[in-house]
């Protein structure tokens, strides 16, 4: 078991005095049904369910009371209804609505039950499902892993223990910047890290990716509400990653002659299943962040690894130095806003990036992220700190001192100055800090 960031979530939802039935969300192939199988052995007694088997979803196809439906899975698993307390597992719930709804229940006459479900394109079954129980489940969402859970899975134990402190040692750098672009190069789905934690080669893990790649493309009927949208989707999954470098338009997306409103259905579709995520930007400078939905988007893929695999590029990014260049420098931003979604466990919320657009100048910095009321700026750019032309826009508009730059470089902290002559203070952190962000911007502003 690769050890999951998300596991103290589990744990304390699991010591919660009034507890709802967890529905656990997800993309496919992220490490779902693992994971709970996994905490489900922290339990003396546990079920688990697969409603893709026909004698499993029969408790909830065959019976409508939930006294009766509980005492027959009970009884097929040989387990004495009494108050201790067990768990049940419900994976591959999609396979019945009627298991969804039936939550509600299990919630105000089961309390004892810790149930938990799963399963893939959920969010699609979600939408389906007549008298949802709202209010009577809570959520937790999972994600590829990002760099520390790597880390855990190749089991580098000093690499975790330098990362756990602040700040961290200018001795670990160069080792900590060679692992992480190990990491970019692999991405964070777990079959793959796997398989690379096993032999530490990246030679046997092509087959992994085009059979993660494959089950995607051929789930998209599962994602179109009709031939149309799935001549489209299959038309975005095939020409998505080309355009990963840029904000997109949906009228005539990758080459196409498909409309604006079809595209942007069906992306909202790969979004809603989390295989392409649409990240719009925000023109604020203070919190509280509104994505512009007007404005363009970016494309956003699941994993970095599929990504490479997709453009062909990971053989020429084994090697190099800095990969801040590495297509068009899409990929260092792609991987650092991968590794921000993955830190949010708790709700579908994305980051947004920030746009001042003018006829004459426009400026765009690469994402943000609110700490103590102040939305705080992140460029991710190597090269000197005189050409941060957009951040020091962003800088002169805001209600604060503090801005931050992710590189290759090592960790510092520096007073910098405007052109306008405001007086800020610059966070620069490494890459391989992107996954404790929030760690480093509380010490900046804490300490500075």
């Amino acid at each position: 078991m690769i050890k999951r960031n998300i596991y103290s979530d589990l744990e304390r939802w699991k010591a919660k005095r009034h507890r709802k039935p967890l529905i656990l969300r997800g993309a496919r192939q992220v490490g779902k049904t693992t994971l709970i199988k996994t905490f489900s052995e922290t339990y003396a007694k546990k079920i688990i369910l697969n409603l893709e088997n026909i004698k499993d979803r029969r408790f909830f196809d065959e019976i409508d009371n939930i006294k009766e439906i509980v005492e027959a899975i009970f009884f097929s698993y040989n387990i004495k209804q009494d108050n201790e307390t067990v768990i049940l597992f419900i994976d591959e719930i999609q396979e019945s609505p009627k298991a969804i709804r039936m939550l509600r229940y299990f919630y105000e006459e089961y309390p004892q039950i810790h149930v938990i479900a799963a399963g893939s394109l959920l969010e699609f079954a979600l939408h389906k499902v007549s008298s949802f129980p709202v209010g009577r489940v809570e959520y937790l969402y999972l994600h590829p892993l990002n760099f520390i859970e790597f880390l855990h899975a190749i089991q580098h134990t000093q690499a975790i223990n330098q990362l756990s402190q602040i700040p961290v040692k200018n001795f670990a750098h160069q080792t900590l910047l060679d692992l992480y672009n190990n990491y970019v190069i692999i991405g964070g789905m777990p079959e793959v890290i796997k398989i690379y934690a096993e032999n530490r080669s990246m030679t046997e893990l092509s087959d992994i990716y085009e059979s993660l790649w494959s089950s995607y493309q051929d789930d998209v009927e599962k994602y179109a509400n009709n031939a149309t949208d799935t001549k489209i989707i299959k038309h975005i999954m095939n020409t998505a990653h080309y355009e990963t470098d840029k904000r997109i338009k949906f009228n005539n997306f990758g080459n196409s002659n498909y409309r604006s409103r079809e595209v942007s259905e069906a992306m909202r579709n790969l979004d809603a299943a989390q295989i392409i995520r649409l990240i719009y930007p925000a023109t604020v400078t203070e919190p509280p962040v509104q994505a512009n939905l007007k404005k363009s988007p970016r494309l956003q893929f699941l994993d970095t690894g599929l990504l490479n695999y997709a453009l062909n590029i990971q053989a020429g990014m084994i090697g190099m130095k800095d990969l801040s260049k590495t297509y068009k420098g899409a990929i260092i931003p792609h991987i650092v806003t991968q590794e921000l979604i993955a830190l949010n466990h708790k709700n579908k919320q994305k980051p947004n990036f920030w746009v001042r657009e003018k006829a004459q100048a426009s400026s765009e910095i690469d994402l943000l992220i609110t700490s103590q009321n102040m939305l705080i700026p992140i460029e991710i750019k190597s090269g000197n700190t005189g050409s941060l032309k957009s951040l020091h826009e962003f800088v002169n508009r805001s209600n604060h001192h503090y801005a931050i730059r992710i590189y290759a470089g090592k960790f510092s902290i520096e007073q910098n100055k405007t052109p306008a002559s405001k007086k800020y203070i610059l966070m620069n952190l490494p890459y391989y800090l992107s996954s404790k962000i929030y760690e480093y911007t509380k010490y900046l502003i804490n300490n500075y």
